[in-house]
């Protein structure tokens, strides 16, 4: 049904991509003094995951996994529906936990359980597929980066607040040390 939909309009998973790489950090960056909201974001961001991987589906299965090793294309929106799945829940993630390499290991982590519910249980109408951990876990990768980019920017404003707090500025951009 999603795939069906992407592939009538494929400007959607691009443009999807696009604004969560340029908005992403920013959000993330805001989040970074509010982990409460940021866990609430990523249950929230858990829950389009579940239903787009795990909600049965009537069709019948031929296949119950399939091993391949393709690399995503741009032109792929099923490949790019796949990436976008795991990079907003791993970029809210590792704001929340201030981890993004742990954050990162878990969306892996998450994609491979996914694939194996997928392959032990053909009553979904799903079957596993390698190819689908590839790209969640390239999502993953861009989700910690884009948490790692958010907390390293947010570290960086804290050190330049708490420096403008030591040095007044004497209104023509020259600093002062304050008495």
């Amino acid at each position: 049904m999603i795939s069906t939909f992407l592939v009538a309009h494929r400007w959607i998973a691009p443009t999807a991509l696009v604004l969560v790489i340029l908005v992403g950090p920013l959000a993330g960056g805001w989040l970074t003094t509010r982990p409460r909201i940021a866990w609430g974001l990523t249950a929230a961001s858990m829950l389009p995951l579940a239903l787009l991987t795990l909600v049965p589906q009537d069709r019948e299965i031929f296949a119950r996994c399939e091993v391949r090793w393709e690399l995503p294309t741009l032109t792929g929106p099923e490949s790019l529906a796949n990436i976008l799945l795991f990079i907003v829940p791993v970029l809210l993630a590792g704001v929340a936990t201030r981890r993004p390499i742990l954050a990162v290991l878990a969306g892996g982590g998450l994609s491979v359980v996914v694939e194996a519910v997928q392959a032990a249980v053909p009553a979904i109408g799903r079957s596993c597929d390698s190819d689908d951990w590839i790209n969640n876990t390239i999502g993953a990768v861009i989700g910690g980066a884009l948490a790692w980019l958010s907390l390293t920017a947010a570290a960086r404003r804290a050190r330049r607040a708490c420096s403008t707090s030591t040095f007044g500025d004497d209104g023509q951009g020259r600093k002062q040390q304050s008495q």
